[in-house]
């Protein structure tokens, strides 16, 4: 079965809109009179045309700017990463106060007790024999 032709009574309507009509939209749009899919709807046009005469005859809205949007900006990135950075710094400074206290209490004891506390506590480890490490098993 072959599909039915059906002719077409009249053509599509070709408008062509003058430069003082598209510049009287984008002039509308700029101010906030209507909005693109309004003034699209108004005249029968695409939204896209619409867009085309904004980059064209616009003298705020351009084209060539993107706005991108992510979940976190980078901007709002840096501000947390500066955060982080200001709170390792606090923590850094608060051991490094520790460190400094915990050495001042061991040279304080030192003198007390008359040894060095140092060399006391820092010996070799043990190997696990009851020798310390560099020392060898005597060989029989």
């Amino acid at each position: 079965m072959k599909p039915k032709l059906v002719k077409k009574e009249s053509l599509r309507q070709f408008r062509i809109f003058s430069e003082q009509v598209k510049r009287g939209v984008v002039n509308d749009i700029e101010n906030g009179k209507c909005s693109v899919s309004q003034a699209s709807k108004e005249l029968s046009v695409s939204s896209t045309s619409i867009y085309n005469w904004i980059e064209r005859y616009s003298r705020y809205l351009h084209h060539n700017k993107r706005l991108v949007v992510e979940n976190k900006s980078e901007a709002y990135q840096t501000e947390q990463l500066r955060k982080r950075i200001l709170e390792l710094e606090a923590t850094l400074g608060r051991k490094q106060m520790e460190l400094d206290l915990i050495n001042k209490v061991v040279d304080l004891a030192s003198e007390e007790y008359k040894t060095d506390l140092k060399k006391s506590f820092l010996k070799a480890a043990s190997n696990g024999s009851g020798l310390p490490k560099d020392q060898d098993m005597p060989t029989k």
